[in-house]
């Protein structure tokens, strides 16, 4: 699982290094022909400030992302990491908008003071390095936290310590943020983890009810009745022993008759003369009344039919909302509803198929398939949203730097997804262990039904934040839901919510002082 990473792997690291470097380099070299030279200096650190930001969002949100996957066994670390990378930068391309307005349009006020293109830029730099800087640090402790509210926090920081600075320190100089859009964070530190574990621990309750429990107690059954079978056969053996020679030709010329008819389809069991055929049916018709697979025929392709929905409406509602696919509300829940049928049918038909195999296996198999197509949307997703945490700040700089003026949008060229994108997943596979970890294995054990609810928890929660407008956190919904899981299971480690709490709450203060002292070394640098 985690140990995959371990080992002599220098081959690897030096592909994904010289990607990276090859990548960034030449992004520096269309990105200052883009910007018409200006302000070369200042486009370099904003684009190593910028890459640094998805360097470090790639190491703790996409390896917060892929940790229960990988903590499940349902993913190596370099199968999370090509499924990543196949869907993180798609989202990132297809999904994130040619066009998009930038995170500080809900942060900054623009209208409260004068502001100079150059003050914004360094705002935006601040908040890049401070945010990457933390991440950093938490993603080395192995601390899941909200990339949002780091470079929430860096923006705050920085704008603070600029409107001080504008106002000579009067009551304008706490005017450049929007403090209410901060109350919604605070909330979100106890509205995310909360309905993300209440949403998985109803889930999982249900799926180890009417599944896990299920099937153990029918594996247990047939073990039972299996048992039972070898017992009948020694005992009859036994007893055939003591009999006498004349009684044993009688009891073996019944058991021949019987032999002969009882593996017809049609045979009638009150033909049968012996009683070890007897036995024998009396058990196998007890076998027959365990419905072993019943769990597999209903209750998982319902599951799976409900989880392909719910990432089915991520996608189409959040994943793609920046496409213009011209579909209606009620076109795009038929289409929802067209791909739960198909899953529902897929999963069930393949489910008749495994008839007579191993029950266990069974539902590992499935559930595993399951959680991969999970992980897969939940990647695309976030592709398509979170990178803007790197993104978003970088554009506004390279539309200020290009144009010379702060607008209120800033185009996004397909080349800056792609060079961010890779930085993701780059960052996944440098420093992303520590995390996956934490999420997979640290703070409750996992496996492929687990995993998938944990999953399905958090796109669900995502979701109907985001249709309802609640402040949340997809890294504080999934924790939660992790430990809702082990709520149902008795082995949620509540000691390392302890330093994930603590970092929730001060990521923001944090990335805020950080950013402040990187805002004066700006200021330093270039007067």
């Amino acid at each position: 699982m985690v140990q995959a990473t371990t080992g002599p792997m220098y081959k690897t690291n030096l592909f994904f290094a010289s990607m990276f470097i090859g990548m960034v380099g030449y992004f520096i070299y269309w990105g200052l022909g883009y910007t018409q030279h200006h302000s070369s200096t200042v486009f370099i650190l904003s684009t190593l400030f910028g890459v640094f930001m998805a360097f470090n969002i790639g190491g703790n949100d996409v390896a917060n992302s892929f940790g229960t996957s990988v903590g499940a066994g349902t993913l190596t670390i370099r199968q999370a990491l090509l499924v990543a990378a196949v869907f993180e930068v798609s989202g990132a391309v297809i999904a994130g908008g040619e066009v998009t307005e930038t995170i500080r349009s809900g942060i900054v006020n623009m209208d409260s003071l004068p502001l100079e293109p150059m003050q914004f830029i360094f705002i935006m730099m601040s908040a890049l390095l401070a945010a990457a800087l933390w991440l950093l640090f938490a993603t080395y402790k192995g601390l899941p936290v909200s990339t949002t509210h780091a470079i929430i926090g860096g923006i705050v920081g920085s704008s603070m310590l600029l409107g001080y600075q504008i106002s000579g320190g009067g009551e304008l100089s706490m005017s450049l943020v929007k403090w209410s859009a901060i109350g919604s964070i605070v909330i979100s530190w106890v509205l995310s983890p909360v309905l993300g574990g209440l949403v998985s621990y109803i889930l999982f309750y249900q799926i180890k009810k009417h599944v896990l429990d299920y099937n153990d107690a029918a594996d247990e059954q047939l073990k039972h009745l299996k048992a039972e079978r070898k017992q009948h056969k020694e005992q009859h053996k036994l007893r055939f022993d003591a009999l006498p020679e004349q009684e044993k030709i009688q009891v073996a010329t019944a058991m021949a008759r019987d032999a002969q008819i009882y593996n017809e389809p049609d045979f009638d069991p009150n033909e049968l003369e012996s009683n070890y055929y007897k036995g024998l049916y009396a058990l196998e018709q007890r076998k027959q009344g365990v419905d072993a697979y019943r769990a597999l025929h209903s209750w998982v392709p319902a599951i799976s039919a409900l989880g392909g929905m719910m990432i089915a409406s991520m996608l189409i509602f959040k994943g793609l909302k920046n496409l213009d696919l011209g579909m209606s509300t009620l076109n795009s829940f038929l289409v929802i509803g067209m791909i739960g049928a198909g899953i529902w049918l897929a999963t069930f038909i393949y489910a008749k198929t495994l008839k007579r195999k191993d029950l266990g296996k069974s539902t590992f198999l499935m559930f595993s398939w399951m959680q991969v197509f999970t992980a897969a949307g939940f990647a695309f997703s976030h592709g398509a949203n979170d990178i803007a945490n790197a993104i978003g700040p970088f554009a506004a700089i390279l539309d200020v730097l290009r144009t010379g003026e702060i607008g209120g949008s800033a185009p996004i060229p397909p080349v800056v997804m792609i060079t961010f994108g890779i930085a993701l997943i780059v960052g996944l596979w440098f420093i992303g262990k520590e995390v996956i970890a934490t999420v997979g294995t640290n703070l409750a054990k996992m496996h492929p039904s687990s995993g998938f609810t944990a999953e399905l928890a958090a796109a669900s929660v995502v979701m109907m934040a985001s249709l309802l407008g609640l402040p949340v956190s997809s890294t504080h919904i999934l924790v939660g839901a992790v430990l809702g899981i082990g709520l149902v299971n008795r082995n949620a480690n509540w000691k390392m919510m302890k330093p994930i709490g603590l970092a929730w709450v001060i990521t923001l203060p944090a990335s805020s002082l950080l950013a402040v002292l990187c805002f004066l070394g700006l200021n330093a640098m270039f007067g």
